[in-house]
């Protein structure tokens, strides 16, 4: 009789034991008496915490050069195990936490060195989960709207590529406590984005870092290189074809008659400041950088071709008057007059004396 009532409380106790509910678990491994969220998961032992990572690039808004600056809707993924976390119970794959059971939970302190603003989205709730599995692996993945700078190089604008990287770090942990890794699968996603001005290739570059603080220590660092090749359709379209036309334009002057001076000289004029109002209005959507850009060079030939053109007619009119202007002969009664007259005034002075 012992033996069947032993028997059947310890089936009792392993059936409860498996029957636990998600909020019963939660409550086990979250007990302040053998789980601190302030503390990392490896923090007493001599290897650091792995954090593997992913980039999701949902959207990339816009890419300013005169701020040097670029937009984009990420969704950051982070993947680590912490075996205090861990849980044996199969009934049970793995546990969603709400928004609000996160902050009971250590995760890493990542940060963008490169942002300049940032949001989480909270439409409709804060865009945050944290799922917990049963081997104590932990993914934590968050929506964040950023605005990073990107130190742009302009020398072959518009026909300029630009690399803009996106550098993760760790604020607060060493090396030795927390390291970064790239995901073993896609580490960065990027979908078909379609931007104004600008095409994505296929490829990216993804690499590790190195942040080195003399008085604090190495903290974990990862890098991925977005690169970006400019889309030069608008500005054949608006800029070069345009200049091109204008230039042939000032050639017309010379087809026009010598003598149409208002003519020739209103084409001259009316090209010339085309061009200047042209060039005007590239440089507004441009930074104010101390080097020479390529469209620059294009503006300022072309602006010399339409200024040699209205030189050219000034000094082919000056020209032109000289040829045209009457050459004086003196007819023999001026030359006689002349003789008589000189006659008259010797004789004059010869009588006086």
């Amino acid at each position: 009789m012992i033996l069947m009532v032993a028997i059947l409380y310890m089936q009792f106790n392993s059936c409860s034991g498996s029957e636990l509910s998600r909020h019963q678990i939660l409550d086990k491994i979250l007990n302040s008496s053998t789980y601190d969220p302030m503390i990392s998961p490896n923090y007493e032992d001599d290897f650091p915490t792995n954090v593997s990572i992913q980039l999701v690039i949902k959207n990339i808004h816009s890419l300013d050069e005169i701020n040097m600056e670029f937009s984009v809707d990420v969704i950051f993924r982070q993947r680590w195990v912490d075996k205090r976390l861990v849980f044996n119970h199969t009934k049970v794959s793995s546990l969603e936490l709400d928004q609000k059971m996160i902050e009971k939970i250590w995760v890493p302190d990542s940060f963008f060195p490169k942002e300049k603003s940032a949001t989480i989205h909270e439409i409709t709730v804060p865009n945050r989960l944290l799922h917990i599995f049963k081997n104590g692996t932990v993914f934590y993945s968050m929506r964040i709207e950023m605005t990073l700078s990107c130190a742009m190089v302009l020398q072959n604008y518009p026909l300029d590529k630009q690399v803009c990287p996106v550098t993760i770090e760790s604020y607060s942990y060493s090396k030795e406590n927390i390291d970064f890794l790239w995901a073993d699968s896609t580490p960065v996603k990027v979908p078909t984005v379609s931007l104004p001005q600008f095409k994505m290739p296929d490829t990216l570059k993804t690499t590790a870092c190195q942040t080195e603080y003399y008085d604090v220590g190495e903290f974990a660092c990862l890098l991925v290189e977005l690169k970006f090749e400019r889309n030069t359709g608008y500005y054949i379209a608006q800029i070069f074809i345009p200049s091109i036309l204008i230039v042939v334009l000032s050639w017309v002057s010379f087809w026009v008659d010598i003598d149409a001076i208002p003519a020739r000289v209103s084409l001259g004029v009316l090209t010339v400041l085309t061009m200047t109002t042209q060039s005007s209005g590239v440089r507004t959507a441009l930074p104010q950088v101390s080097y020479i850009k390529a469209i620059d060079v294009w503006m300022a030939v072309c602006l010399t071709f339409v200024f040699m053109s209205l030189l050219e007619f000034a000094y082919v009119n000056v020209l032109s008057r000289r040829k045209s202007r009457p050459i004086h002969n003196p007819s023999e009664t001026e030359m006689a007059l002349k003789k008589d007259v000189g006659k008259y005034y010797s004789t004059k002075i010869a009588e006086t004396y």
